[in-house]
Order: structure tokens, then C-alpha cells, then sequence
């Protein structure tokens, strides 16, 4: 993936475990996570409420949660084109932590 070096500026808590990120550029994307929420550090994100406490890190540019999950606001910006294989590594991780 190539680093753009885009920053979140805003982050709205829409409906399920999605949500809407604004992007120092202009662009808004609406971002559903649910898929990748798997693993020690995304699977508290399913808890709802814990999930609505995101907010933008100013100094790193990027959405985060109080456990310290977080994501590169590049991979946010393109998730439409990275979402199959991020998901798709993190139902390995889980698959991994059962056994």
C-alpha cells in the first residue's frame, strides 16, 4: 500500500460498527468495521458502547479507542480496496487464538 500521508480530521458513529471519517483532503468515507473486529485488540470494539468511545488522535491523524486499537489513516482512506484481505488476516489471528 502507498503511504499517502492523509490525516483524520473528524470521525461520526453511524449505525452498527460503522462509521463516517473525514479526511484532511476533503474526502469522506463511510467505513463499516465490523468484519475485522477479531483478535486481542479489535474484538472489545464489538461491545457497542465501547465501540462509540472512537475519537481522532490530532497528533497521530487517525481514529483510536481507549484500549489503544487503532488504524493507519491510510488503510482507512483506501479500505474499499484493502477491507477483503485485512478481514480476511484477522479471521486468521482468531482462528489461530482458538486453537
Amino acid at each position: 500500500m502507498k503511504h499517502q500521508f492523509i490525516r483524520v480530521l473528524a470521525v461520526d458513529i453511524l449505525d452498527g460498527f460503522s462509521l463516517r471519517v473525514h479526511f484532511d483532503n476533503g474526502t469522506v468515507r463511510e467505513i463499516n468495521l465490523e468484519p475485522i473486529l477479531y483478535g486481542e485488540l479489535y474484538e472489545p470494539l464489538r461491545n457497542h458502547d465501547f465501540f462509540r468511545q472512537v475519537t481522532v488522535d490530532e497528533e497521530v491523524g487517525t481514529i483510536v479507542w481507549p484500549n489503544g486499537a487503532d488504524f493507519d489513516p491510510d488503510l482507512l482512506y483506501a479500505w474499499d480496496e484493502h477491507i477483503d484481505a485485512f478481514a480476511a488476516q484477522m479471521h486468521k489471528v482468531e482462528q489461530s487464538q482458538d486453537r
